[in-house]
């Protein structure tokens, strides 16, 4: 993780900020956490536990500072929360998700599957793709299982 902070540092010194240690709780909430697809709130809870001192206005501005400098990418499910999530190192493009209708989990797939599609959207409608995410809603092999040994 040490190195991944030291990573992330380096891209914030590149846009001339710095790793304050307000930014680095956040960081570290968001390395710790990268499963889960916290919103601001959920981060905000989190730093507090580890930098009392700071407020949700700061955890706030980190976020969107982050978001800008593809640090991190900022997700909406559909229910009107926006969450954070961080980028994979070296990924040319943000990654897609999986969510159950029926239980609300959310699975990622980190292969990057539109490639073909993007070369056709960008030839067809001269159109300069910059990124893309893809959510799939439906229900999860853990919930299909369920129906499945009920219906037995």
């Amino acid at each position: 993780m040490e190195s991944r902070i030291d990573r992330i540092k380096k891209q914030l010194h590149g846009a001339s900020y710095k790793l304050t240690p307000q930014r680095e709780a956040t960081v570290l909430v968001l390395l710790e956490h990268e499963e889960d697809h916290l919103s601001a709130e959920d981060v905000f809870l989190l730093v507090k536990v580890k930098a009392p001192e700071i407020g949700l206005a700061t955890v706030y501005r980190t976020l969107e500072l982050l978001t800008d400098l593809k640090i991190v990418d900022r997700i909406n499910f559909g229910d009107g929360v926006s969450r954070y999530d961080l980028r994979q190192e070296g990924a040319a493009h943000f990654h897609h998700h999986l969510i159950c209708i029926e239980c609300g989990t959310v699975d990622e797939i980190q292969d990057d599957l539109l490639g073909d599609v993007e070369k056709i959207v960008e030839s067809r409608f001269d159109f300069a793709i910059k990124d893309h995410w893809l959510t799939f809603h439906g229900i999860c092999k853990r919930c299909k299982s369920d129906v499945d040994d009920n219906v037995e």
